[in-house]
């Protein structure tokens, strides 16, 4: 066997320790995990014509190296999970910076001094800095929503200048309704670090997120089937054990209804000139902007290029899943879903939509290292249920 893509006909002749639903990192993982440590048969099925998932990138037409799926930009504190990955890749320093367009301006996001300063045409040092958001702040609320996180920290007006807006739009629905975490990983600094994550380790594959996982599955006991709808061939083939990284209600047929998802509407443009703005992502909070941001992927890449890819994205209720929406009803109807998961012998449920919870890329990559290793030790068992 091996990575390269097989059909159809050619998957239901053969037989499998392992049938993975889901080309991305948690499907990946796990799959090279199972084969190159344990010698076991995988076969991973996705719907879409190629492996990575949402990590996926390739050349366009023009030549220029771009992210089909949105960006995304690989950053962790975990030595393991970086000496893990980079059996796969070589990689390429990066740290990631953010603009917001707020009031005719670009400014800093997460917000910093600079942000601050430039805004209110002001001169603060980090200590008035400080003095300025706490005397605008509202530590004192319970905090129940994301609103209310950044409300605590930096008050009313910087809350609706960044985050109002691009919430709504990103969400479909406002903060007040959304769940803390959603805004509590998002840092206020009262320094100049413009740093959009301040992870130990920060880094872009290389060659790639596509070559990546395409050395990832380059074992001879794992095959790849792309294009492939997993409810249309979950009885034909065959399999001792099955790992489900996709919607976690579809599995069970929407039978508590379906779990609210956010998508994205992808707009793909090369123009004729070589840079279109000063860093990779600019933000775009006001709701005057149907989009949410711009991203310019020869930033992320260091490509050398005369001309320059960029992508507009618009969130959307229909589509592909991407987010699950961290709401409480939503973590309520999750439960239920949850309950029948744990009740499925033969199926393990993991990754963004199989958990509906959302994750970094680290940390996907972290859940499919721990669940190997739990796999391992139910094999040992002599525990792990067939399906």
């Amino acid at each position: 066997m091996s990575s390269k893509p097989i059909s159809l006909s050619c998957a239901t002749s053969r037989s499998y320790d392992f049938l993975i639903v889901g080309g991305g990192f948690a499907g990946c993982v796990l799959a090279e995990r199972l084969a190159s440590q344990l010698g076991l048969r995988v076969l991973i099925i996705d719907r879409r014509p190629h492996v990575g998932g949402n990590a996926y990138d390739h050349l366009n037409e023009h030549g220029i190296m771009v992210h089909r799926y949105g960006p995304h930009i690989f950053h962790t504190n975990s030595r393991k999970i970086l000496d893990y990955l980079s059996q796969f890749t070589e990689w390429r320093p990066y740290e990631h910076r953010v603009l917001a367009h707020v009031d005719g301006q670009l400014l800093p996001i997460p917000i910093n001094l600079t942000t601050i300063n430039r805004l209110f045409g002001l001169q603060l040092d980090a200590a008035g800095a400080k003095r300025f958001l706490a005397e605008r702040a509202s530590p004192e609320i319970e905090i129940r929503s994301s609103r209310d996180v950044v409300i605590s920290q930096v008050g009313e007006e910087l809350y609706r200048k960044f985050f109002e807006g691009y919430t709504r739009k990103q969400w479909g629905r406002d903060a007040s309704l959304l769940d803390r975490s959603v805004t509590s990983r998002i840092p206020t600094r009262t320094d100049e670090d413009d740093r959009y994550f301040q992870d130990r380790y920060q880094w872009m594959p290389l060659h790639g997120y596509t070559r990546m996982f395409e050395r990832m599955l380059a074992h001879e006991y794992i095959d790849f089937l792309p294009h492939v709808d997993f409810a249309k061939v979950k009885n034909s083939i065959q399999h001792r054990h099955l790992v489900y990284s996709g919607p976690v209600d579809e599995y069970f047929g929407h039978c508590f209804g379906k779990l609210p998802y956010r998508s994205l509407r992808f707009e793909h443009v090369t123009l004729d000139r070589p840079w279109l703005q000063e860093v990779a992502v600019v933000n775009f909070p006001s709701l005057q902007v149907p989009f949410t941001r711009i991203t310019e992927f020869k930033h992320l890449t260091g490509q050398d290029h005369p001309k320059t890819s960029i992508t507009r994205e618009y969130p959307s209720d229909e589509g592909d899943a991407y987010y699950p929406i961290p709401a409480p009803e939503n973590a309520a109807l999750y439960r239920r879903y949850e309950a029948l998961a744990e009740g499925t012998r033969g199926v393990t449920f993991t990754g963004r939509l199989g958990t509906y919870k959302y994750y970094n890329m680290d940390q996907v990559v972290a859940q499919s290292l721990s669940l190997f290793e739990q796999l391992t030790g139910s094999m040992e068992a002599g525990a792990l249920a067939a399906g």
